[in-house]
C-alpha cells in the first residue's frame, strides 16, 4: 500500500517552463489531499532561472543575465534551474507515509547520496547546511539543492542535482544563501553521467528512499 510502485514516476525531455510545472504541482498536491489521486515524484529540467524560496532575500540576486525570477513558495532562499541540472519534484502524502518532516528531508538527502554515490561521487551531508555536498577544503562545493513545501500532509518541490549545466550562471545568486562555497556538478568532477544515468540511480534507490520515509508511520 505504501510503497514506491504506487508512485507515478514521471520523466519529461525537452526544458520545462517553471510556471507550467508550479500548475502541476499545485493541482495534484490538491488532487492528492481532496480526491486521492496517485502521488508523483517528477524528474525534469528547466530553462535558465531562478525561484525564490520564503527566506529570499533580495540583496542575494545580482542576475546579469537578466533570467526570469519566479515565486517558488517553497522554503529556502534563491535557487538556480537551468538546462543540464536533474530537477526532481515530489508529490508525496505524508499523511499515509507519516507525519515526520524532518524524517522526510533526511531521507531525500539520503536518497540523493546513494544515487550520486553509484555514480562515483561521495557526497554528504553537512551539519548547518542545506543541500549535498562534495569534496574537501578549497573544493568543497555543493552538488545538490533541497527545497520543499509541505501542505495538508502533501509535499511540493524537491530537489535537484548539477548534471552538466553551466556553472557560470550561478553567480547570478547566492545560491541558498551559501556565500561561502561554490557550486560543482557531476561533469566538474570529471563524472561522464548523463541525466538517463541520474534518474537511472535515482529510480533504483527510490524504494529505500519510500521506506525511510514511511518507517516512522510503520511503526506507529
Amino acid at each position: 500500500m505504501n510503497g514506491s510502485n504506487d508512485i507515478e514516476w514521471r520523466v519529461s525531455d525537452g526544458l520545462v517552463p517553471y510556471p507550467e510545472a508550479l500548475a502541476f504541482m499545485e493541482e495534484r498536491a490538491r488532487a492528492i489531499r481532496d480526491e486521492g489521486a496517485r502521488e508523483c515524484i517528477w524528474l525534469l529540467q528547466h530553462p535558465p532561472l531562478f525561484t525564490a524560496g520564503t527566506s529570499a532575500d533580495p540583496a542575494e540576486l545580482f542576475n546579469p543575465l537578466g533570467f526570469p525570477v519566479f515565486e517558488a513558495g517553497r522554503g529556502g532562499r534563491y535557487t538556480y534551474h537551468g538546462p543540464g541540472q536533474r530537477v526532481g519534484y515530489l508529490l508525496l502524502d505524508l499523511q499515509r507515509r507519516g507525519k515526520d518532516i524532518r524524517r522526510f528531508v533526511h531521507a531525500l538527502e539520503g536518497w540523493m547520496i546513494a544515487a550520486l554515490g553509484e555514480l562515483g561521487v561521495a557526497a554528504r551531508r553537512e551539519p548547518g547546511r542545506i543541500g549535498i555536498w562534495v569534496g574537501e577544503g578549497a573544493n568543497e562545493a555543493k552538488i545538490g539543492a533541497i527545497g520543499v513545501r509541505v501542505r495538508r500532509w502533501v509535499t511540493l518541490h524537491g530537489f535537484s542535482i548539477n548534471v552538466d549545466p553551466d556553472l557560470s550562471h550561478f553567480g547570478g545568486i547566492v545560491p541558498c544563501g551559501i556565500a561561502d562555497f561554490g557550486v560543482t556538478s557531476l561533469a566538474r568532477l570529471g563524472i561522464a553521467a548523463g541525466t538517463s544515468a541520474v534518474d537511472a540511480a535515482l529510480r533504483r534507490h527510490l524504494p529505500d528512499f519510500i521506506a525511510e520515509i514511511g518507517s516512522a508511520h510503520d511503526a506507529s
